[in-house]
């Protein structure tokens, strides 16, 4: 049995967002339309690390996409010059059975996370934004302004992070990118300067309190929310989730894991009818997306296994191509 072993060096010359972007995309329309067999995430927490490692398996039925993902996300890894997050995917036969691949998933976690933002804007944010916030600056944060340049034509960003020093290493590490990216890449002093004009905003935080006031927010702007994926955290203003059109990558997920969600729910200020659907349904044409310039839309995204199987299969595939 030959297993096909890629490092995340070739993950990241095997596909690029725009691909990430339609791999993810089909994805959700088949978790939505019920083709996939996706168990709830199973995490184990290593509380004396401040630590937990997530097990994430799932079967894409329309695309024969069959696989797992094991995940950790360390907080004290930052400290000693480590990356918040390790992960690997296996690819296995859907077929057969066998193991087809192991591949570095540290960065696409990433993508497929950024890839899930880019899909929420390009069918939820107006078409006529040109201004993004950011909220973070780790790698999540760079892959969802990739995601959003990739969808939208931006011409200016706002950094804000709780550390100065790691917002202005993101603004410079951005801007010497070159395209998508723009060169006016800013570091906000608050969040609310971060908010000041922004059509979309995409936050990427590990926060158990909302990283922004609702009244700073303008009418008409599209939310990215993929930080929070337990219901201890919340990056998002129950304020904002309350007059926002609420869209979730599983319904189901989101009301187990989504604090942004689950906060004002205990708290009797939303309902599970306030969310107005998933975003494979939108995909799809099922439920509307955006219905007016003013209207303020939230994609709450707690990541799927599905994305993570979706793209590990079209980077194997790529990788077979290119020889990797």
């Amino acid at each position: 049995m030959e297993i096909r072993i890629l490092s995340g060096s070739d993950v990241r010359r095997a596909v690029g967002m725009a691909d990430a972007i339609g791999a993810v995309r089909e994805a959700y329309v088949q978790v939505s339309a019920g083709e996939a067999v996706l168990p709830l995430r199973t995490p184990v927490p290593v509380e004396k690390q401040e630590g937990v490692t997530l097990f994430m398996p799932a079967y894409l039925a329309g695309s024969d996409a069959l696989g797992a993902k094991i995940v950790s996300v360390f907080a004290r890894n930052p400290l000693d010059g480590l990356p918040l997050i390790h992960a690997v995917v296996i690819i296995v036969d859907a077929t057969t059975g066998r193991p087809k691949a192991l591949m570095d998933a540290t960065y696409l976690t990433a993508l497929r996370t950024g890839a899930a933002s880019g899909v929420a804007t390009d069918l939820l944010a107006r078409t006529d934004g040109l201004v993004a916030a950011v909220f973070g600056a780790g790698a999540q944060a760079r892959t969802q302004l990739e995601a959003v340049c990739t969808v939208r034509p931006i011409e200016e960003v706002w950094v804000y992070d709780v550390s100065p020093e790691a917002a202005l290493a993101y603004a410079s590490e951005m801007k010497g990118r070159g395209q998508p990216f723009p060169s006016d890449i800013f570091v906000a002093d608050s969040p609310a300067q971060a908010l000041h004009q922004a059509d979309v905003v995409c936050t990427a935080t590990t926060s158990e309190t909302p990283v922004f006031d609702d009244e700073d927010l303008k009418l008409g702007v599209h939310i990215n929310g993929v930080g929070s994926y337990t219901p201890e955290m919340q990056e998002i203003p129950a304020q904002t989730v309350m007059r926002a059109k609420v869209v979730v990558d599983s319904r189901e997920a989101s009301l187990s894991e989504a604090g942004d969600l689950i906060k004002p729910l205990r708290q009797g200020l939303i309902s599970e009818a306030h969310i107005h659907g998933e975003i494979g349904q939108v995909a799809a044409g099922k439920i509307p997306g955006r219905e007016s310039d003013e209207e303020i839309t939230f994609f709450k995204s707690v990541g799927l296994a599905a994305q993570d199987v979706a793209v590990a299969e079209l980077i194997l595939r790529r990788a077979q191509e290119q020889g990797l």
